[in-house]
């Protein structure tokens, strides 16, 4: 079923602060507590909403340095080979295929320039990749991690 406006609302809400009480949420939207959970759980039920997470601040944590690294794979590599490769690594913090020249994109968080270029040399050992090209973060100007309306 699709999210109605009420829906729309309640979740631009969510993907600001997650932490939020139905009955905070519907005092913002004009419902009760209970039909706000109710709403809440059928997005939930639905696929919607897939799952409440905490966001950190990388830098808070003495991650300080960030990058995106393009990845220039070998013909008929795929998406899944990519995933398995990067999965694993805390360092990743996005990763998707893309289109373009580059095969898929890679978002990089690291404590410092060493850090960041183990990282980068680690995943282009893998024997899919052909190159890499990665561009540094110098401020990060927005963050969501979804759209809102």
């Amino acid at each position: 079923m699709r999210p109605d406006e009420l829906d729309d609302r309640l979740i631009t809400l969510l993907v600001a602060d997650a932490r939020r009480s139905f009955a905070d949420l519907g005092a913002e939207v004009g419902l009760s507590a209970s039909a706000v959970k109710r709403r809440v759980d059928r997005l939930r039920a639905d696929g919607v909403i897939t799952g409440f997470t905490a966001q950190l601040d990388p830098a808070a944590l003495g991650w300080t340095v960030e990058g995106y690294v393009e990845l220039y794979c070998r013909p008929s590599t795929p998406p899944a080979a990519i995933r398995s490769a990067v999965e694993g690594l805390a360092e990743v913090v996005d990763a998707s295929t893309v289109s373009g020249e580059a095969d898929a994109m890679v978002h990089i968080v690291a404590t410092d320039m060493r850090h960041f270029e183990r990282v980068l040399e680690q995943i282009g050992a893998e024997r899919f990749v052909e190159r890499t090209k990665s561009v540094l973060v110098l401020s990060p100007l927005i963050r969501r991690s979804s759209p809102t309306h």
